[in-house]
This record gives structure tokens, C-alpha cells and sequence, in this order.
């Protein structure tokens, strides 16, 4: 599991499924920043991770200060499913 910053928005919201960095993650959770004070494009800060990674997510079997952090652009980020139920 681990954060991921997406600069710009691909169009995703909770329960995502995204390819990058040659990797395929489900998106858990993701927070909406500078929407309206903030940089001129939006950020959006998900926690992704492996569909055997959800019950520790949804358990809150971590701890999110010291989850890795990548950063990438959305023109970087393919979407496989733009939403979804989370009902793994």
C-alpha cells in the first residue's frame, strides 16, 4: 500500500482501478486538493494498492505517515476502470 499524488485529474474517483508505472493499483481512498485555493491544476491524493491490501485499508491495519509517496502527472496515469464499489 502506499500514497500516490496525481497532479491533474484523470477522471477517477473511489474505487479505481489505474495502471502506472507499468503496476495496476486499486485506488482506496482519495483526497481532492486546491480546488479552490491551491495550484492551478488540482491534486489528487490517493491511497492505492493490491486487492489483497484492502482489508488492511479498510481495517485500518496501517499507518498512513509512513506509507511510501510517489508522485505522478494524470497524463501518466491510465485508467482501467474510472470507479467502482470497492467490494472485493
Amino acid at each position: 500500500m502506499k500514497r500516490l499524488i496525481i497532479h491533474g485529474d484523470p477522471g477517477i474517483r473511489k474505487g479505481a482501478i489505474i495502471e502506472y508505472d507499468g503496476e495496476e493499483v486499486v485506488c482506496f481512498g482519495i483526497n481532492r486538493n486546491g480546488e479552490y485555493h491551491g495550484p492551478e491544476e488540482v491534486q489528487l491524493w490517493c491511497t492505492v494498492g493490491t486487492d489483497d491490501e484492502f482489508e488492511d485499508f479498510e481495517k485500518r491495519n496501517y499507518q498512513p505517515h509512513f506509507l511510501d509517496v510517489d508522485r505522478v502527472d494524470a497524463d501518466a496515469v491510465s485508467v482501467v476502470r474510472p470507479k467502482g464499489d470497492l467490494a472485493i
